[in-house]
């Protein structure tokens, strides 16, 4: 993204403030930097264009998966190992899941609001919104 702005910064660059920078440093300059910019001048504008496109696309794109929560997380009971997926519930905190080899009620760890936040994959609902939990 970085990049994508970079080149958009160049280009207008070149065809806005270009001229205005042959003006500073001459007339005999400003007609040979003037006649140049004219020449490139579409070229550079549908470089801007595509990269002010590309970066926008970009920030909404991740603007949009920022408010995806994922429901779906795997659960590894760490006194036997057994890995189980399970569906996490959308506004609540599980203190408490039975592991379905080894039978241990597993408890979240310290500084934990929950057991998927301690032993699974993804981080419960209210974390990944960003949200206090419990």
């Amino acid at each position: 993204m970085i990049a994508t702005g970079g080149l958009a910064v160049l280009a207008s660059f070149l065809c806005c403030a270009g001229p205005v920078l042959a003006v500073l440093v001459g007339t005999g300059a400003a007609a040979s930097a003037s006649g140049w910019s004219e020449k490139w001048q579409p070229a550079l504008w549908a470089v801007s264009l595509v990269a002010f496109g590309l970066a926008g696309w970009r920030f909404y794109q991740k603007r949009k998966n920022r408010n995806q929560v994922v429901l779906l997380s795997t659960v590894t009971c760490p006194n036997c190992g057994f890995q189980q997926k399970e569906t996490m519930p959308e506004d609540a905190c599980q203190y408490f899941y039975e592991c379905q080899n080894c039978k241990k009620i597993l408890k979240p760890k310290a500084g934990d609001c929950c057991v998927f936040c301690s032993y699974g994959t993804v981080k419960c609902p209210p974390i990944q919104r960003g949200e206090n939990c419990c």
